[in-house]
């Protein structure tokens, strides 16, 4: 074939030659059996489907296509041009199987690799906080509500399908669900007053609550006798009753969740945001107030990422509900030290960090130079510091962090986590944070 063909671009080239160690196939060794069972897709592979799936924004189906057309991707990926492409669904079960854990030591061997050739530079670091949103619509408590009862009507059908209850009444509510949440729609779109709406709202919610009350009623009892069913139950008629059975629990379980927390706040009491849940699917996403204009509710995970002057992310994580930043900084320097073997000389961070202790820890870490606004009004002592040149100098750089993060979420997909659960969040997010740290690291090697 032509040369022009089989040369690869300069990008895919850099990453090829940084991907070709054996040491990034050893976090996913523990997950696969030499001896026993099918030959899987090699990891060198995968690797590099996903880096092209987080670098151009593919969805898994999407990527086998284009990879499939593609000569000069079939070469990064070490494809022979009549070797099949992997099946996108044992991308996902790969993802899913190794979960964040093989992640977080591919990360950690790509900063390793950095360290042995010496571009990674930790002199000055910077910190900021952000919103990883979860992959769920803005949640009500209506639309979860109607949600609910139309899964548990599918669920009781896909049940007595498999010969579990088939003699157990379950009316199919799942209509009546989808008038009354419609019923809301077109009430808040009438021209009456606000108070009236309000009413009217929380009347038909109520009405959804005692729905979903009575379908969870009848939905337990087909879920009992679906349990003596399976004793009897053989072969694949026993395997899928057992994930409709199972499936069918945490869904009473999370409704139970839902109503209770629908019932509190038409009594005037707002739940809880650590514990309320947001989605029917994805149990670990949460309510977070960070007060932007725009968005003054998001629905995710916090996330913090730590980077330096050259782009590279050196720490990232990705954490449940909405904990505060200050004690997030302390330990991220610490692992950047172990990772680096040597500890930033300055450190950068937003005023959500300003707190003395945290000041305080960072120097007894090694710290130098720590570039926090404190919170709330400072003295005439701290005001001076405030007000040195190199203090203002590093507060204008640690703006850029901002940057990095936009960046992250436009092109390596921390826009929205589109694996379920805290789990997934971290995979989908460390996937992402490999991209873009291989592209980084590829340029300043070579």
């Amino acid at each position: 074939m032509p040369q022009e063909l089989l040369r690869l671009p300069v990008e895919l080239a850099q990453v090829d030659g940084l991907l070709d160690d054996a040491r990034f196939v050893e976090p996913f060794r523990p997950y696969f059996d030499s001896s026993r069972g099918r030959p899987s897709t090699p990891i060198d592979t995968y690797l590099r489907l996903m880096f092209l799936k987080f670098r151009y924004g593919l969805g898994y189906e999407s990527l086998c296509r284009e990879v499939a057309d593609s000569i000069s991707w079939r070469r990064f990926c070490h494809l022979g041009l009549c070797e099949r492409v992997p099946h996108p669904t044992t991308l996902m079960k790969i993802t899913t199987r190794c979960g964040d854990a093989a992640v977080v030591r591919l990360n950690e061997a790509l900063l390793d690799k950095a360290v042995e050739g010496k571009v990674l530079r930790v002199g000055k670091v910077r910190a900021d906080t952000t919103v990883v949103s979860a992959n769920v619509e803005h949640p009500t408590d209506s639309g979860l509500l109607a949600k609910a009862v139309t899964k548990t009507s599918r669920l009781v059908r896909r049940i007595k399908a498999a010969g579990g209850a088939p003699r157990t009444r379950c009316p199919d509510r799942s209509r009546a669900a989808g008038r009354r949440a419609r019923q809301i729609a077109s009430r808040l779109r009438l021209r009456v007053g606000k108070d009236e709406a309000q009413q009217i709202v929380r009347r038909i919610t109520g009405e959804l609550a005692d729905l979903a009350e009575h379908v969870s009623a009848d939905a337990d009892a087909v879920l009992r006798n679906a349990f003596r069913a399976l004793s009897k139950a053989r072969g694949p008629v026993a395997g899928r009753l057992r994930r409709a059975a199972d499936e069918l629990a945490s869904l009473l379980a999370r409704t139970g969740q839902i109503i209770t927390q629908t019932r509190s706040r038409l009594a005037g009491v707002m739940p809880d945001s650590a514990t309320r849940v947001i989605s029917l699917h994805d149990v670990d996403a949460r309510p977070i107030v960070r007060g932007r204009l725009g968005k003054p509710v998001e629905f995710g995970f916090k996330a913090q990422v730590v980077d330096n002057e050259d782009g590279i992310i050196l720490d990232h994580t990705i954490e449940l509900g909405n904990p505060a930043d200050a004690p997030q900084l302390a330990p991220a320097i610490a692992r950047i030290a172990a990772r680096a073997g040597r500890v930033p000389r300055a450190v950068a961070a937003d005023r959500g960090y300003g707190e003395a202790r945290v000041e305080a820890a960072l120097h007894d870490l090694g710290v130098r130079i720590v570039a926090i606004p404190r919170k709330g009004q400072p003295g005439p002592a701290r005001q001076a510091v405030q007000k040195r040149r190199g203090f203002r100098d590093l507060i204008k750089w640690r703006t850029g962090c901002e940057g990095r993060i936009s960046h992250l979420k436009r092109r390596s997909g921390w826009d929205r986590a589109l694996h379920d659960g805290l789990a997934g969040a971290r995979t989908w997010c460390g996937h992402g944070v490999f991209t873009h740290n291989l592209i980084k690291i590829s340029a300043l090697t070579a």
